[in-house]
């Protein structure tokens, strides 16, 4: 597999498609699926392997809570 462009993208969803996106990707992950999704035109494929985090920042006027997916190419 050839190498990807550098990306940093961030998209906003209503809170409905929000909630659905979120429904599906635990459906995936309880399920042992991979987890696929469309962001800004481009279909990315999140394998089973993917590892999860979530990280909170906080400033002194914003709060941000962050649910992160992460997995290296093989």
């Amino acid at each position: 597999m050839g190498s990807k462009d550098e990306r940093d993208v961030e998209k906003g969803y209503t809170k409905a498609d929000f909630v659905a996106k979120l429904r599906r990707l635990a459906d995936a992950i309880e399920n042992g699926d991979r987890f696929e999704i469309q962001i800004a035109g481009e279909r990315i494929y999140v394998p089973v392997r993917a590892e999860f985090t979530i990280e909170h920042e906080r400033s002194d006027d914003e709060e941000e809570i962050e649910f992160q997916i992460k997995w290296q190419h093989e």
